[in-house]
């Protein structure tokens, strides 16, 4: 068996080691094995997951074979759910796997308490009276839930729980914090022993770019009533002193700091979205708060006392010493946040992110109406949020008729009326009367007949391992809202209701 490190190398790289450990100690519980679940769940086994349970009643059927490749022809009749977590197991020996030979719809109704041993519930092609059901258990034991389903060429993913923060949200831009425009005294200390005017070109062309800025923005600040650059004119008048400072064209030191000049820009202080986490009433921490929250009262107490109105440098720890106060404040032990959670926590400090999610019921039974409205009146979004629909009004059919729409070829005839029908009473009980939904839609729902596509399951799969990974690492942020796949024309949104 390979060494971890060498096996998990790639990923390593992108989450660490901290986020690999994370993985490996979680528990994620599959329901239903299709080839939606089956997807998700190979992704997390080869991510090396810590342990697997797969839940699912039916048998392995002929027609499972042309879109589930986790099961093979020997699989035939026997239990879907042991078949897959044998495949599974194969994949990645180091997961432990187990699986439990029942219909998650009778096990949510049957026994709730199943699911609060596992840190994540993957719950796929669960019908929407199921999904409210799990929804209730999962939020009441604290466990994360990620709603997966693939329906012909269409799908969604829906992450479900109270709160989720995240420390390391690792955003694709963001500015480098060297406090150009507020250096802190040992920065601004090192930048007055050089001196710029330097005669000698080697040392000239020497001078760090991020000296050159303190110097010059000091500079300007001096003659400009200590601002700094701000209206356009001034930014490039801030530049073109900079290229006057040069003495030869190949001075590389300038041009990047000419590039780079925009740092000095910034404004100062925290940004709106810490300064709003900041100011949330979780911020007020007693002995019951998470870590997070009192880290977050940590920072809220030095930004206003020893820091400036700055967060803390990135690259240090001291700044955050103050945490220990926090702790004794309420009635914890100093040492009970770890050294290393403490140290990420002021690296990222301007980058935390807090994600609630609205439950599945308030959003099923109350959506937010002017963006509902919004959505189906736009041209960009109409397709998705009819897609959205449908898949509730499926839901609402096969609850009226036994079926799904079109899943009999003999009665897609009037299937496709019965839906249309069912999606103008799903519309009307949400407060969209009049609304109407794309005719070629509901015919192409018809069509599809309930039906998982391998290649549509691959991609729903995919984004929900991906976002397993994020919310069990606590690493890059989680997408918010319900994600919907649209396979007939290529294309995807997120819908915020």
């Amino acid at each position: 068996m390979a060494e971890p490190k060498v096996k998990y190398d790639r990923q390593l790289r992108i989450w660490g080691e901290q986020g690999q450990a994370a993985l490996e100690k979680s528990s994620i519980c599959l329901l239903n094995c299709g080839p939606t679940g089956s997807e998700t769940l190979k992704n997390l086994v080869l991510g090396g997951i810590g342990s697997i349970t797969v839940v699912d009643g039916s048998k392995v059927e002929v027609g499972d074979l042309g879109n589930n490749f986790l099961v093979d022809e020997s699989s035939v009749g026997q239990s879907k759910a042991k078949c897959v977590c044998s495949f599974l197991q194969e994949l990645n020996d180091s997961v432990k796997a187990k699986f439990v030979e029942e219909y998650p719809e009778a096990l949510i109704e049957t026994n709730p308490s199943f699911f609060s041993q596992f840190t994540l519930v993957v719950a796929t092609q669960l019908v929407e009276g199921s999904m409210i059901k799990l929804d209730r258990i999962c939020r009441e034991a604290n466990v994360i839930l990620i709603f997966a389903r693939s329906y012909g060429l269409t799908g969604f993913v829906r992450i479900s729980l109270k709160e989720h923060t995240v420390i390391e949200s690792k955003p694709e831009h963001f500015l480098d914090d060297l406090r150009l425009n507020n250096p802190w005294p040992e920065l601004k200390s090192f930048a007055d022993s050089i001196d710029l005017t330097v005669q000698d070109p080697v040392a000239h062309k020497h001078i760090p770019y991020v000296v050159i800025l303190v110097k010059m923005a000091d500079e300007w600040a001096k003659s400009h009533g200590g601002k700094l650059p701000s209206t356009r004119e001034q930014k490039k008048e801030f530049k073109d002193l900079l290229k006057a400072r040069m003495i030869s064209p190949d001075e590389d030191n300038y041009k990047e700091a000419i590039e780079a000049s925009f740092k000095v820009f910034a404004p100062r202080g925290i940004s709106w979205d810490l300064q709003k986490i900041l100011n949330d009433s979780s911020s007020e921490v007693d002995s019951n708060s998470s870590d997070f929250w009192v880290m977050v009262s940590a920072l809220k107490e030095f930004i206003a006392n020893k820091g400036g109105g700055e967060a803390p440098l990135e690259g240090s720890i001291p700044d955050m010493t103050s945490s220990t106060d926090t702790l004794k404040k309420i009635g914890r032990d100093s040492n009970s946040i770890p050294k290393a959670t403490i140290r990420s926590f002021c690296k990222n400090a301007r980058k935390l992110r807090v994600c609630r999610y609205r439950s599945i019921e308030d959003e099923f039974n109350s959506p937010n109406l002017p963006d509902l409205q919004k959505y189906l009146t736009d041209e960009d979004s109409s397709i998705a949020i009819g897609i959205y629909i449908l898949l509730r009004a499926v839901d609402r059919f096969a609850s009226n008729y036994n079926s799904f729409p079109g899943q009999f070829d003999s009665a897609i005839d009037e299937d496709i009326p019965r839906l249309k029908s069912t999606a103008i009473g799903l519309l009307s009980d949400l407060g969209c009367n009049g609304a109407a939904l794309a005719e070629d839609l509901i015919n192409e729902m018809c069509r599809f007949g309930a039906a998982e596509l391998h290649a549509v399951a691959a991609l729903v799969g995919g984004i929900a391992s991906q976002e397993v990974i994020k919310l069990i690492t606590k690493q890059f942020v989680p997408m918010s809202g319900t994600y919907i796949f649209n396979g007939i024309d290529h294309k995807s949104q997120l819908l915020s209701l």
